[in-house]
């Protein structure tokens, strides 16, 4: 513990209010409330800790904290924290999944469509659905069912959905707002638990067309409602009250919780949710967090009633959603949140192995690493490649990993620009010098360690920018490889020496699944470049054709090749000049085939 924190530890307030834990970086990483921040606070740097926990307070170079009047206010104020922050640590929270929703939009001649978003524009959402295939599902039924036009345009003819009697076709037919309004209506009523009459209406309509003999119609409402009872009928567990509920039941063991919620409509237990997240607070204070980032961060619609397990401070929830929050003490209530919670345990449980084995590939890796080479644990890994083909559109590239696991947002691409032909250590010196330049003059958070693709003169070539030009003091590594192109070995220090790492373990798997990240993503943007560049000196230095006959040259020909065989009658029927078509067909038809370069022979 530095002593910035003991001093601030000494002077903490024993009151209800928000804390923002810091890395060296001054990014927040964690994000917490309590009741009491003196003895929350505290906590994180007396007494033994979980290894999860264990890794966040390493990361703590300082904290903050904002008082708060109640705890209300405290549970209001993390959520915003969090939202505005996104730290790492608050993995629960950064649950940005959104379920599709049933809309019936409020246009003139209204559609039923699918959607994410919830506005308020007059239209009519059904949901959510969590389960992405149950609400396609519905919805092609209710397609079939009632002929709700389809497109997002109107257009100026019926279509094949107006023909198979899927559509009232609007777009030329007279189509009244009484008719769509029954529609809706019909709708509206089979979504909102009315299935089981329209069900009852195809069965009288089956069993009339069986009797006349139709049986292709019976057949059609015979699938029907087979199709009806697999999406609205399957689920047994039920209310009898029939009223709209979220039942929520949680687990937590080894600094891990799981909340199950299972979604009552219409009495009817029809799908459940499950999240899975570390956490570093008290468990019941961490559940009603989540509970509140379910319906205010994450938009999930409020039911009529919502059921918590018992010790959960469900007066506070009352106040923050507004809504009726109830602990059932008997029941069939009680038994569907037992439910939940042993849902929890069981799910809880089963996560462990897998997230043991993840780890054991990622944050163990990372701390194997830096006990291997003596440095604290390099949470954040910076890596870079070169790649160019006898010093031709040379090019570089930096992939991130944080703990372990490769951050794609942070990736960088890099034309080189001062660098005359094939030299290695003056790509590295320039790549890294702009890199780091940006880094000192932006802010951002700098590497705990940098590793290089190469051996000892692109380290030597790093080190000097980094140490000499820009007064930075990074541990380094380099990346040999084998004959095969495989990781063969890592170096480290001055002078670099290997780092004697078991080749089956995960420090070594880890190093070598960088370096083949970083070298995949420069061949890449190489191929990229190299393709784009090769291209321009085809077509685009020829006198005479600018973009536009550039255009329509490929837009007629289709290839080069078409455009060799073309005769000069070809390109003027195009307009294009018979000077310029001559010019075309002589450059062309003297450049390589395979190689889209001029055809040079050896002298």
């Amino acid at each position: 513990m530095n002593k910035r924190i003991q001093e601030k530890l000494a002077v903490l307030p024993d009151q209800p209010g928000c804390y923002l834990m810091k890395n060296k970086q001054g990014e927040v990483i964690y994000v917490g409330k309590s009741k009491a921040l003196k003895n929350r606070v505290r906590s994180y740097f007396t007494g033994a800790h979980d290894a999860k926990t264990t890794r966040l307070v390493q990361e703590i170079d300082f904290f903050d904290y904002i008082v708060t009047s109640s705890e209300m206010e405290a549970l209001i104020l993390e959520m915003n924290l969090i939202k505005k922050y996104d730290p790492k640590y608050n993995i629960l929270l950064r649950d940005d999944k959104s379920y599709p929703y049933i809309k019936i939009t409020a246009e003139k001649h209204p559609r039923l469509i699918i959607t994410r978003k919830v506005k308020r524009d007059k239209g009519k959402y059904f949901g959510p659905y969590p389960n992405v295939y149950a609400a396609r599902e519905t919805k092609k039924l209710l397609d079939r069912l009632y002929p709700l036009r389809k497109c997002n345009t109107m257009p100026d003819r019926v279509c094949l959905y107006y023909h198979i009697h899927q559509c009232l076709g609007p777009c030329e037919h007279h189509v009244t707002q009484e008719t769509n309004d029954e529609i809706v209506q019909n709708i509206t009523k089979f979504l909102s638990g009315g299935h089981k009459e329209i069900k009852k209406d195809l069965q009288s309509k089956m069993e009339q067309a069986a009797e006349t003999l139709d049986f292709e119609r019976a057949k059609e409402y015979r699938d029907l409602i087979q199709h009806i009872e697999s999406i609205m009928e399957k689920q047994k567990m039920t209310l009898n009250d029939e009223i709209d509920r979220d039942i929520f039941g949680y687990a937590y063991d080894k600094g891990w919780m799981c909340v199950q919620v299972f979604f009552i409509r219409q009495g009817k237990l029809i799908e459940r949710d499950v999240s899975i997240f570390p956490f570093f607070d008290d468990p019941d204070e961490t559940f009603l967090t989540f509970i509140g980032r379910f319906y205010i961060h994450q938009n999930h619609p409020k039911p009529k009633e919502i059921l918590v397990p018992l010790a959960t401070n469900k007066d506070l929830l009352n106040e923050l959603l507004n809504t009726p929050v109830k602990i059932p003490m008997r029941g069939r209530k009680k038994e569907l949140v037992e439910l939940a919670k042993k849902n929890a345990k069981i799910a809880l449980k089963e996560k462990f192995s897998i997230i043991e084995q993840d780890e054991e590939r990622t944050i163990k890796a990372v701390e194997g690493l830096g006990e291997a080479l003596h440095i604290e644990t390099p949470h954040r890994i910076e890596a870079f490649d070169n790649s160019n083909i006898q010093g031709t559109d040379p090019v570089s590239a930096m992939v991130v990993f944080i703990d372990g696991r490769p951050n794609k947002k942070e990736y960088r691409k890099y034309k080189i620009r001062d660098v005359v032909g094939p030299d290695d250590y003056e790509t590295m010196r320039e790549v890294i010098r702009r890199r780091y330049k940006r880094v000192l003059k932006e802010g951002l958070p700098l590497p705990d360690l940098i590793l290089v693709d190469g051996g000892k003169g692109q380290m030597s070539a790093a080190l000097e920018v980094l140490e000499d030009e820009l007064g930075l003091d990074i541990p380094l590594c380099g990346l040999a490889k084998d004959d095969k192109h495989r990781t063969s070995e890592l170096l480290y220090g001055v002078p670099p020496q290997m780092v004697p790492l078991d080749r089956k373990s995960q420090p070594f798997y880890l190093i070598q699944r960088i370096q083949d990240e970083v070298h995949r993503f420069a061949i890449s943007f190489h191929r990229q470049v190299r393709g784009k560049n090769t291209f321009k000196s085809i077509l685009d230095d020829i006198e005479g054709v600018g973009t536009k006959r550039k255009r329509l040259l490929l837009r007629h020909f289709k290839s080069l090749d078409d455009i060799k065989k073309a005769s000069i009658n070809d390109f003027q029927q195009l307009g294009i000049p018979q000077p310029v078509a001559e010019n075309i067909l002589s450059v062309l038809n003297g450049v390589d085939d395979e190689t889209g370069n001029p055809n040079q022979t050896d002298e």
